[in-house]
């Protein structure tokens, strides 16, 4: 049985797709053997008191009178790693980022011997412009024995920045299968936000930030509206968009068919993805921060769900376009509002659509199969001789 070292300062009970990832994976790698050192979190101790992996939590804090702020951060990761790497057997050590997990994880496994895999997610690679930051990121990847790409555009990426193509390996992202499906009860959510049976409902999921394309789906309700098609959107998630898209909702006239709820429960979240007619995030790329994979996308398709998505970042990996979604263009109202049209009011085609995606989620996106590509990667590798 496989025994990791894994390092992600993102880990439940934190909320996001990369939390997710890995307190999902390594769950099915190993038990007790497999070690997750992460950040000490509100409520940590009720996920860690059940979970088969062994957790540690330690301070990942910024501290604003150092500097740098990180460095109390780096140093509780680096001595907690190296201790448990020369106490216990691991086959590898894995770290969920390049920065901070993943420079930390390539000098722990050089001390100890270990090979070492890094996780990319695509959006770090390309906003933290080409200063030190980004030197140093550069400098963990390349020095990895294996980097876990997220999708194509991540794998692309990685590759303009140096990094050896065949260290590098596509592995994406997962999903409950048994969680996210269809068929689940939902009457009481259209009832909680009074849909009528005449009404469709769109439905958004993720954090309020500008490139994930929700003012646009707000302001593309607003002109389905002015066509006489009623519609309601449910907006899930929380972040520093918030107050904008408020404001937004009500300078476009539809602030009573805009709902704003924030984090729901873990049992509510598949049953909202069930509510809704059609999944809309219809992304873009800011200054160069954009979406890397898009795991909302996948947990809509695998509750039966077209969706509706950007045409960049790495998106094009989970929605394959007229196939199991739409991709249209994030910066334009009209083609937003046209793709939602499309979807909400071509029955054949949409339920078409959701079957695909359902399809697609069951042979590609299980938590099942990601943790066998996964597992995959590990055997037989051995650290690199890298001596730059």
């Amino acid at each position: 049985m496989p025994r990791y070292l894994v390092l992600t300062e993102l880990f439940l009970p934190t909320k996001g797709g990369t939390a997710v990832w890995f307190a999902e994976v390594y769950r099915r790698l190993s038990g007790k053997e497999t070690h997750i050192v992460t950040a000490d979190v509100p409520d940590a101790a009720t996920v860690d008191a059940t979970h088969p992996n062994t957790v540690h939590r330690i301070s990942m804090r910024r501290v604003t009178w150092l500097r740098p702020e990180s460095l109390g951060m780096y140093a509780n990761l680096f001595f907690k790693s190296l201790w448990l790497a020369l106490t216990h057997r691991f086959t590898a050590i894995h770290a969920g980022r390049a920065l901070p997990e993943g420079i930390t994880a390539w000098l722990v496994a050089r001390l100890t011997l270990h090979p070492v895999v890094i996780y990319a997610h695509g959006e770090e690679l390309t906003t933290w412009g080409h200063g030190g930051k980004y030197k140093a990121m550069r400098f963990a990847l390349r020095h990895a024995d294996q980097v876990i790409a997220n999708s194509e555009y991540t794998r692309d990426a990685l590759i303009k920045m140096g990094v050896e193509e065949h260290c590098i390996h596509l592995i994406y992202p997962g999903v409950d299968v048994e969680r996210f499906r269809p068929g689940l009860p939902c009457d009481d959510l259209k009832v909680q936000i009074s849909l009528r049976p005449s009404q469709k409902l769109i439905l958004s999921v993720g954090r309020l930030s500008r490139r994930k394309g929700f003012d646009m789906v707000i302001r593309a309700l607003s002109l389905l509206l002015k066509q006489g098609i009623e519609c309601q959107f449910v907006l899930i998630g929380i972040g520093e968009d918030r107050d904008y898209l408020l404001q937004l909702a009500s300078e476009n006239g539809v602030i009573e068919q805009v709902h704003f709820l924030g984090h729901v429960s873990s049992n509510d979240l598949p049953r909202w993805y069930n509510a809704c007619d059609v999944f809309a995030m219809p992304n873009r790329e800011i200054n160069g921060d954009t979406e890397g994979f898009g795991m909302v996308f996948i947990e809509a398709a695998a509750c039966g769900k077209p969706v509706l998505a950007g045409t960049v970042g790495g998106t094009g990996s989970a929605v394959l376009d007229g196939e199991t979604g739409l991709r249209v263009e994030g910066n334009s109202v009209k083609s937003v509002a046209q793709g939602l049209f499309n979807l909400l009011f071509n029955r054949e085609e949409a339920e078409k659509i959701g079957y695909n995606g359902w399809s697609r989620t069951q042979v590609e996106f299980s938590w099942e199969r990601v943790a066998e590509k996964t597992l995959a990667l590990s055997l037989n590798m051995q650290p690199k001789n890298n001596e730059e």
